[in-house]
């Protein structure tokens, strides 16, 4: 038996090291087959994807792109987690939502929940979810010294903690076993309604935990509100670090020092389906955290404490299926990139009141992930990655601008309060409602192959959200409209809007497109009629006359357009179509003077649908 010699790669050693400038060389040369001529960086610049705040993602990454030292697990910056150990040790906590407003069925959900895998709980407080005076009998039959809880309960915070405290004390908890937090959080909520909140009530709570409470945090810094209005990434990680600088000024000023106040703050973060994008952002968000610490003078007091939610925007109404598997990557993100709390919402979150089935999908995400793909086995799997580290490098870069803004603009409330916060997520969304109307960010079972006969999914309508604030968007709020629009025309005639695809020419010639048109059609509730049968303008009519359809669109290759569209789509028109698409660029394929619009890869879909639907008449 021969025994290689130990010196690295020894079986590739005869073979010469490939080059950056190598590799552009062969980029170069696939860009040229697809029609661009492009060479150098540009050819790299050609691959790569626009991200918000001005960022971008490279097709490759090389040791050449240096980012500062990410440091070790439980040490300034914090980067790679707040503790030595990370969540190696027993996985991150297992954290479910509960807002129904009944404390009974509360109670039964959150039984059912710690029983299956949860290991805390969110409860929601106020009006349209649990009431204050339901708390003792929703947390009923709950182990407090080992289910740590966190309240969400807007203007009620102060009473929910009392509440709270008055629990542990009737069931003998010992105060150093109080676990989760308060959830205090007035600039938030101010955030969500435009409602003003006395923070001196929040100041008190933290001063009590600081003294009584060693395990229990007062204040919550949520993010949510702002990622639901449309924020970028960079965005969230802005406000939320001004949302906290605000909290330490009034702890500070009431007497706590900087340790003391930063021991009280637990930061909500919104964690999307974009896995590398919520990993950068949590790892990100522990390095600015530490920064701040570090320039108050407490450098140790820097370790964060996250809490990840998948994020409610993401969420579709549509094939709400999807929704699992959008949680379980955003969870993956999560956990990845270090949170301590991860909170999967259910896949139908959106529709109302989730059942027990949703429930423990959501929950066994987590667990799943945790148990079977072992993901917190390894602190920071991600760590040392050149794409993340770089990408956590300028995530944290963008994140403190918008922060410096907000403090320039005179801090969290007064630019809150300016109007400065709205304008700037309302400029970010608007952006990114044009890439999702072009469907340049593609919502698959909604934008991408939408079923038109899935069954809709019924749940008990949710309690009304907080509003009065910034706006609560949603990915697919231009689609469902028109979806809207195709149900309500469906069963007042008992049929959806269709439009018949005309396909000129062999299927080589016309099944890409006819395809594509089909998927985009069917994106606005329209039904797609495909005589797969190769038409020619006699045909054509006739078969259009029969499809029960008002709009037609011509599906081929543009040799054929050049020979066949004109006849065509005459002769649809002339047997009562009220429009005729084609499928492709007026560049590409030969100018059609019959042809009322082309339809193509990156046209605004959201637009030609809604005329569409318009000159069908569906309301």
């Amino acid at each position: 038996m021969t025994v290689l010699p130990d010196d690295g790669l020894s079986l590739a050693a005869e073979f010469p090291d490939a080059t950056h400038e190598q590799w552009q060389r062969l980029v170069e040369g696939v860009l040229r087959k697809s029609g661009k001529d492009v060479s150098g960086p540009a050819a790299e610049e050609a691959l790569s994807t626009a991200l918000e705040d001005g960022l971008s993602t490279r097709p490759l990454y090389t040791a050449r792109d240096a980012a500062p030292d990410a440091g070790y697990p439980g040490f300034a910056p914090f980067v790679r987690g707040g503790t030595a150990a990370g969540s190696a040790a027993g996985g991150w906590d297992v954290r479910q939502r509960h807002v129904a407003t009944d404390p009974a069925g509360s109670n039964e959900t959150v039984l059912a929940d710690l029983e299956n895998g949860v290991t805390s709980l969110w409860l929601g407080i106020g009006p349209g979810a649990l009431p204050v005076s339901g708390i003792a009998r929703a947390l009923d039959g709950v182990y407090l010294d080992l289910a740590p809880v966190a309240l969400d309960a807007g203007a009620a915070y102060e009473p929910a903690a009392r509440e709270l405290f008055r629990l542990y004390e009737e069931r003998g908890v010992p105060k150093d076993a109080a676990r989760g937090t308060l959830g205090a959080d007035p600039l938030g909520h101010e955030a969500r309604t435009g409602e003003r909140l006395d923070p001196a009530a929040a100041t008190e709570l933290a001063r009590l935990c600081g003294q009584e409470y060693p395990n229990l945090r007062a204040l919550t810094v949520d993010a949510l509100p702002y990622h639901e209005a449309g924020g970028s990434a960079g965005q969230e990680l802005g406000v939320s670090l001004a949302t906290a600088v605000a909290y330490l000024r009034e702890l500070t000023e009431a007497g706590l020092s900087v340790e003391a106040a930063c021991a009280q703050l637990e930061f909500r973060y919104a964690a999307t389906a974009d896995q590398f994008l919520t990993i950068a952002k949590l790892r990100a968000a522990r390095r600015l955290w530490a920064r701040v610490a570090e320039v108050c003078g407490a450098p140790d007091a820097g370790a964060q404490r996250q809490h990840a939610v998948t994020s409610p925007v993401m969420m579709s109404r549509r094939d709400p299926w999807v929704n699992m598997l959008r949680t379980t990557v955003a969870c993956l993100g999560a956990g990845v990139g270090g949170a301590d709390s991860v909170t999967v919402l259910p896949f139908d979150h959106s529709l109302g009141l989730p059942d027990a089935f949703a429930r423990r999908i959501a929950r066994n995400t987590s667990t799943i992930l945790l148990e079977e793909s072992h993901l917190a086995r390894v602190i920071d799997p991600a760590g040392g990655s050149w794409y993340v580290e770089r990408l956590t490098d300028e995530l944290a870069h963008a994140g403190w601008e918008f922060f410096q803004e907000i403090e320039r603009a005179g801090g969290q409330a007064a630019a809150l309060r300016s109007g400065l916060i709205g304008e700037r997520l309302a400029a970010t969304w608007a952006k990114r409602s044009e890439k999702l109307a072009k469907r340049r960010e593609p919502i698959t079972g909604v934008s991408e192959f939408p079923n038109l006969t899935e069954r809709p999914v019924e749940r008990e309508v949710s309690p009304a959200e907080a509003s009065g604030g910034l706006p609560r968007i949603r990915r697919d709020e231009a689609y469902e409209v028109l979806r809207s629009r195709s149900d309500a025309h469906l069963a007042s005639t008992g049929a959806r809007p269709r439009v018949f695809i005309a396909a000129l020419g062999p299927a080589a010639a016309h099944t890409a497109r006819a395809s594509f048109a089909s998927n985009l059609f069917q994106a606005g509730g329209i039904e797609a009629v495909h005589d797969p049968v190769t038409v020619d303008a006699t045909t054509a009519a006739e078969a259009f006359k029969a499809s029960g359809a008002t709009v037609a669109c011509l599906c081929s290759s543009d040799a054929l357009y050049e020979e066949q569209a004109e006849a065509v789509a005459d002769a649809l028109k002339s047997a009562g179509a009220r429009r005729v698409f084609l499928a492709g660029r007026p560049a590409e394929a030969t100018e059609c003077t019959a042809v009322d619009a082309y339809v193509f890869a990156g046209c605004d879909a959201v637009s030609v649908l809604s005329s569409t639907l318009d000159h069908m008449g569906v309301a």
